[in-house]
């Protein structure tokens, strides 16, 4: 059994479904559908519709904070990366607010956990980095595994080259640039076994 390595989760859409309808946000407020995420385009945006915007997004994070419950596998993916030894971070866009009230409802066992009030949020690989210093894990024992192109290009900009993706809507899927490599998963239960490979030294960057 290999020991000395770590896997990064997003929190919405990955660990947590939350039910939070981003893309009718964005409808909603008016901004549209390049790829970036709804925060940094809302930074950018006329003062009126900032301060609108980022009213709403709060209200919607809190809400899907209340609602949210573990995927199917969550905490049976988790518990099964701790007793092999890896070590297992939360990385998040969303805010330490909405995070602390999901785990206080549906605790996972986590060894860090970050959100955008830590830095610089996905595509930056900010988070990412500080995740895996913070576990003292580089970058080639470190998996991601998340749901959207933000997840994948901040992972591999940190320089992470295995990197999951659980059901990616398609238009998210087409923003992933051609030289970022991703695994596709059909759900976490999927995403165990391919796991199970890279620390059994039989999968792709193992």
């Amino acid at each position: 059994m290999r020991t000395g390595r770590c896997v990064l989760f997003d929190m919405d859409g990955t660990l947590y479904e939350s039910g939070i309808d981003f893309l009718g946000l964005r409808a909603e407020l008016g901004l549209p559908r390049n790829g970036m995420p709804i925060l940094t385009q809302l930074q950018s945006a006329p003062a009126e519709t900032r301060r609108r915007g980022i009213e709403r997004l709060h209200a919607v994070e809190a809400e899907g904070a209340e609602a949210a419950r573990p995927m199917p596998g969550a905490q049976e993916l988790l518990t099964w990366l701790r007793d092999r030894g890896v070590r297992c971070g939360l990385v998040t866009n969303n805010t330490r607010r909405s995070v602390e009230t999901i785990l206080a409802r549906h605790p996972l066992p986590l060894d860090v956990v970050l959100t955008r009030d830590d830095g610089r949020t996905k595509p930056d690989p900010y988070l990412i980095r500080e995740g895996m210093q913070r576990l003292g894990i580089p970058r080639s024992c470190t998996a991601v595994v998340g749901d959207t192109h933000l997840d994948a290009i901040a992972a591999h900009a940190a320089g992470v080259r295995r990197i999951h993706l659980v059901n990616p809507p398609a238009w998210m899927a087409e923003q992933i640039p051609n030289d970022v490599e991703v695994v596709l998963a059909d759900d976490l239960h999927a995403v165990r076994e391919q796991l199970a490979a890279w620390l059994d030294g039989a999968g792709p960057g193992s």
